[in-house]
């Protein structure tokens, strides 16, 4: 049986529940939590709240801090649960850069769901109107990615009761 992970990475299309499942999931394993949020630079967030998706060049220097968070917990010894849209393969290799200490789950949910949830959370700048944009750039792991999906069509709780047991957390 593989060891668990020292760092977790909860990815997924804006709305899909990252925060409440790191924050969630953070507490149950009195694990440190990030949420990727708090990486992005004043202008990533100015932009998408003018509605404006971001660019790959807008994302390098945001994905390079989260990623820099995760070889700090690696290295430390501290484990931790970070969020992050990850949504194109390019970005889950920079973040988690084939580490075995580091698990990558992305949270599957269909777009009318997403969007549902969407419509009814307040005050985040990500504008509901940049979903199809994020699920354009979505893509689905490949077989040779090492990529836990966990389904968001049930509670919370049952979410990160299936991704503590599928990686040996119990």
């Amino acid at each position: 049986m593989p060891n668990p992970p020292k760092v977790i990475l909860i990815a997924g299309v804006s709305g899909s529940g990252k925060t409440t499942i790191g924050t969630l999931l953070a507490e149950r394993l009195g694990w440190e939590y990030a949420e990727a949020d708090a990486f992005h630079s004043d202008a990533n967030i100015a932009k998408m709240r003018e509605g404006h998706p971001l660019t790959d060049a807008d994302r390098l220097p945001w994905l390079r801090s989260i990623a820099a968070w995760i070889t700090d917990r690696l290295a430390t010894d501290r484990p931790g649960v970070v969020t992050c849209s990850a949504l194109k393969r390019k970005y889950r290799d920079l973040l988690a850069g084939g580490n075995p200490g580091v698990a990558m789950v992305l949270l599957d949910g269909d777009r009318d769901l997403i969007a549902g949830r969407m419509k009814a959370r307040k005050g985040h700048f990500f504008k509901a109107t940049l979903l199809d944009t994020q699920f354009a750039d979505l893509e689905l792991p490949a077989a040779d990615e090492d990529v836990l999906l966990a389904s968001i069509t049930g509670s919370p709780e049952e979410t990160v009761a299936h991704i503590i047991k599928s990686l040996n957390l119990i």
